[in-house]
């Protein structure tokens, strides 16, 4: 089992989780939004929750359906960024540095999961 500093979809996920939770802050306390905030905040900070729970997993199935969750969150994270820009609640600047480390890790758990659906179909026979 790699150490979490050496598992980058730990390492990148985590490091997301917290600037959603830092962006969560100012949004309260700069423009007084708890909603659309909280929404990113759950979903930013599921993901690195998820893949904790997968890299702890007891199965191949779990590890899968954890990464897959993980990707889903990821997915939903995107949105509220998206929705946080065209609202004007956060700058394009913000929400581009934001897009761009939610990209890479929707790219890292789509090959986790593509290749661990692989690995499992292979072992079916």
């Amino acid at each position: 089992m790699k150490a979490k500093e050496d598992n980058i979809i730990a390492v990148k996920s985590y490091r997301f989780a917290i600037r959603c939770v830092k962006l969560y802050k100012y949004l309260c306390e700069e423009k007084h939004d708890f909603v659309i905030g909280k929404q990113l905040m759950r979903s930013g900070t599921s993901i690195g929750a998820n893949v904790k729970e997968a890299i702890r997993g007891i199965s191949k199935a779990e590890f899968k359906a954890k990464m897959s969750i993980s990707l889903k969150e990821a997915s939903e994270a995107e949105f509220w960024i998206e929705l946080l820009r065209d609202t004007e609640y956060i700058t394009e600047k913000e929400a581009t540095s934001l897009l761009n480390d939610c990209e890479e890790l929707l790219k890292l758990l789509m090959s986790i999961v593509k290749t661990t659906g692989m690995q499992n179909d292979n072992n079916a026979v």
